[in-house]
């Protein structure tokens, strides 16, 4: 591709491989007639009770594995099961009738934690509430599938000694290092339609990404641009005035109007490079995860273009041979309520730990009922985990026991940050791109 522009001579946009491999996440035959979530947590524990159990024989060869039903008192051993947490604070729908009920509005809390949670370990066999310092309720959630060695006390409990996480899982070989740089942009929570939302914010990153700003060394480094993904919550549609009645046409071109904004900028974007574009909470998409792609008529003008891909949430490629799965946030957001990190990163880690993108689903974060699978497992290591719609940008560098090297970037919300974030597909360093609109 040539980027037209106003120079001497033409630049030449860098180009790379790009393979989608979101399958997995994308739901056939939707239907919700006789389905149960227990099939979910049946899939789950049947292949990460398999994982578990190779790697027991190393960690603790010496102890036999033992159902929750076969636990013998004081006996040593190790148990396999998925965690259950229970929680005082945590909502429930009980409450929301009570709130409407009563006069006085009961708060509520950012954080659903309280001293007085506790673990419970479950497989089909039946459940044993945990017990020990070992394993802290602030640090687990709901959902995820450890193994655990301990024995049970005289009261029923399973006294925990030591825990088992399922770690990083495998990782494809990381391509040899190339000397050119290629850039990838990461942006999200671009909220046009809301009252923050500064179009002139937007357009400056768009004529960044295209070559139309800055002088020659800048439209070369432009150049170096070879995929643009946009992390949900690209728009914001006024819900006061979907009441169910019929819309005046003024009001219809309220809803519409933030659409056609993003699509003629989204134009601009897939004219001159790829772009993908995943549905987050406030897109006109499914509210339950997997999201499915944003339906290609919101976009006349971008889906003209091959280079425009609409994508599911989570979403998973590989740029060049480097992996990259992400989401828009809502895991890591939902996990933030039921458990304690000292950062979104921190949070992020333990679900590449516990090779679960999404653990809290579907107890407490809205999820397609799958019958036969659990699509959240994360069954090969990425190479970038992103995650979208954060307070603020950060990153680190993480590594796993065999020799797994992962990229966590946190993207924070253009709308009130004016931040994007670009990673050097050469070495996964990455650094922040800030467009300001006001003058000192």
């Amino acid at each position: 591709m040539v980027m037209e522009i106003d120079s001497p001579k033409n630049v030449h946009r860098k180009q790379c491989n790009y393979e989608i491999s979101d399958e997995q996440y994308k739901i056939q035959k939707e239907t919700y007639k006789g389905q149960q979530y227990s099939h979910i947590y049946f899939a789950r524990l049947h292949l990460m009770r398999t994982i578990l159990h190779s790697l027991v024989s190393n960690w603790k060869p010496h102890l036999p594995v033992s159902t929750v039903l076969g636990l013998e008192e004081g006996k040593e051993c190790v148990i396999v099961g998925t965690v259950y947490k229970h929680m005082k604070l945590k909502p429930t729908i009980l409450d929301e009738y009570s709130k409407e009920r009563s006069a006085i509005p009961l708060v509520k809390p950012h954080n659903f934690m309280h001293p007085d949670d506790h673990l419970v370990l479950e497989d089909e066999s039946g459940r044993v509430k945990l017990s020990g310092d070992v394993l802290l309720p602030s640090v687990y959630v709901t959902g995820i599938v450890l193994a655990l060695h301990g024995k049970e006390t005289s009261v029923g409990d399973f006294l925990v000694l030591d825990i088992l996480e399922a770690d990083l899982p495998p990782q494809i070989e990381r391509p040899l290092i190339s000397s050119e740089d290629k850039y990838v942009i990461f942006v999200s929570g671009l909220s046009i339609g809301s009252s923050i939302s500064n179009p002139l914010q937007f357009q400056l990153l768009v004529d960044h990404i295209t070559g139309h700003l800055g002088d020659e060394k800048e439209q070369g480094i432009a150049a170096q641009i070879v995929h643009v993904v946009i992390c949900g919550n690209s728009v914001e549609i006024p819900r006061g005035i979907l009441n169910g009645q019929h819309l005046s046409a003024k009001d219809q071109t309220k809803l519409t109007e933030p659409l056609k904004e993003l699509d003629i900028q989204l134009n601009q974007l897939a004219a001159g490079l790829p772009v993908d574009i995943m549905p987050g909470s406030s897109d006109p998409a499914n509210f339950s995860l997997p999201q499915q792609p944003l339906h290609r008529c919101l976009f006349p003008g971008s889906s003209a273009y091959n280079t425009f891909r609409s994508c599911t949430n989570p979403h998973c490629f590989e740029l060049d041979n480097l992996r990259f799965l992400g989401t828009s946030g809502q895991n890591v957001d939902n996990l933030e309520k039921y458990s304690e990190a000292k950062d979104k990163l921190e949070f992020m880690e333990r679900t590449l730990r516990w090779r679960h993108l999404a653990p809290t689903a579907p107890n407490t974060l809205g999820c397609y009922p799958f019958t036969d699978r659990d699509p959240f497992l994360i069954e090969s290591c990425p190479h970038v985990y992103f995650i979208g719609n954060q307070d603020k940008f950060d990153t680190r560098l993480i590594k796993g026991a065999e020799g797994q090297m992962v990229r966590l970037i946190a993207i924070p919300r253009f709308c009130e940050t004016g931040i994007a974030v670009m990673l050097n597909l050469r070495n996964l360093e990455c650094h922040t791109l800030s467009f300001g609109t006001e003058f000192s």
